[in-house]
């Protein structure tokens, strides 16, 4: 490669860096505006079907999201964000979210928060695009179970693991840190 192409690329990787970096502090600063609501274990914060209008971004705690009476997923990652997809599709909670555990979320009007602050819609963009990537390898991954001739027990799991990754939240898909580094530790 070309000294002036090495060059290209570090400032290139320095600008991606600065840039990562300066949306990150946009997205902290928009979070430490969000007010904060909290909730007492056993609590539902949504039920399946109900209208919030919001998004609530977990700070501290833990939750079950539960669809159909079936749970998907715990979560207890700071960040993860619920009513994303009630909110972008307009559509009913398609899942219960209650808290395993004292808890407390950033909570925001969906329609404003999406529309006027460009750090929350790509947030939100950014962690659906990694849950339809992970799908899609789990998609491929049970693409060759099937064509390897695995047991019923082994497709029925990778069956599981997309319909949890296409639902209302699947472990560990919907939250900060993925690739990103919008948290500090701790």
């Amino acid at each position: 490669m070309p000294i002036h192409d090495a060059e290209t690329s570090q400032e290139k990787t320095s600008q991606e860096k600065a840039s990562q970096e300066t949306w990150q502090k946009a997205w902290q600063k928009t979070l430490a505006a969000l007010p904060l609501a909290s909730f007492g274990a056993g609590e539902t914060v949504f039920a399946q079907g109900s209208r919030t209008g919001q998004l609530f971004i977990l700070n501290s705690g833990a939750v079950s999201v539960v669809k159909e009476g079936t749970e998907i997923a715990r979560v207890a990652e700071r960040g993860a964000i619920f009513g994303e997809l009630s909110a972008l599709l307009d559509q009913p909670h398609t899942a219960d979210v209650r808290t395993l555990e004292p808890s407390q979320f950033h909570v925001a009007d969906a329609a404003t928060f999406l529309t006027r602050d460009s750090a929350a819609l790509l947030y939100v963009a950014t962690i659906l695009a990694q849950r339809v990537d992970a799908a899609n390898r789990a998609l491929l991954e049970l693409k060759s179970e099937v064509g390897a001739g695995e047991p019923a027990s082994v497709i029925d799991g990778a069956i599981g693991r997309i319909q949890g990754l296409l639902s209302a939240i699947g472990d560990g898909y919907m939250r900060a840190g993925v690739g990103l580094s919008m948290f500090p530790p701790g």
